[in-house]
């Protein structure tokens, strides 16, 4: 598959499902590409169907299923947005940082393969009204779901979700309390973590999915 030039390749990329729930189109979206004029395609269209359909099938489709829908804040980036972001100081990573992370399309220097979105669950973003607090969602993914990254934001209760096929299962946060919650390593890693989610649902997992391709 190539990368996507004309605005029909693009319209027929961004049909591409990956999920039960979710479509490219969905991860596709970037205020900077929106302003700039650039594309946000992927260099390698194939390698970020299948990180973005592990992303959704392992991590995205269960947390939908338990808490209700799920907003995309932003999700692939490519070389080029993302870069522009890191140099001009908008809340992008370098671009060799994010490989397998939010650039899809891009293994990491170990060769592994991953894919990060930033999302708001409407259903986390009230209970923070109510006094509720980041950690107690982190530690329940941390005890049900395979990610690799989890970091939290304090606007709208936003936070970075990464699927990686060689996890790192680290926990950090630049909302109050910021910093580390868990790694490996910590003494808090292993275990459950049950008393710090306290009324939160059981995980809902989705019927299978069979795709048609």
């Amino acid at each position: 598959m190539r990368t996507p030039r004309t605005v029909r390749a693009a319209e027929n990329f961004g049909r591409v499902r990956l999920s039960r729930s979710f479509f490219m189109r969905e991860f596709l979206f970037s205020e900077i590409a929106c302003m700039q004029g650039m594309s946000n395609m992927p260099d390698d269209p194939e390698l970020a169907i299948a990180a973005g359909r592990a992303l959704c099938e392992h991590l995205l489709e269960p947390l939908q299923a338990t808490f209700g829908r799920i907003a995309i804040r932003s999700g692939y980036r490519s070389s080029q947005v993302n870069g522009f972001g890191n140099e001009h100081d908008l809340s992008c990573a370098s671009n060799e940082h994010n490989r397998a992370r939010h650039g899809w399309d891009r293994r990491d220097a170990d060769g592994g393969m991953g894919a990060m979105a930033s999302i708001v669950i409407p259903w986390h973003m009230d209970r923070l009204r109510e006094g509720g607090s980041w950690i107690s969602l982190a530690w329940w993914i941390h005890d049900h779901l395979p990610y690799s990254e989890l970091e939290f934001y304090p606007k709208l209760g936003a936070f970075n979700i990464a699927w990686h096929e060689m996890p790192k299962r680290r926990i950090s946060s630049y909302a109050d309390p910021r910093g580390v919650l868990t790694a490996p390593g910590h003494a808090n890693h292993g275990g459950e973590h049950r008393e710090h989610y306290p009324g939160y649902p059981a995980l809902v997992m989705p019927p299978p999915f069979r795709r048609d391709d």
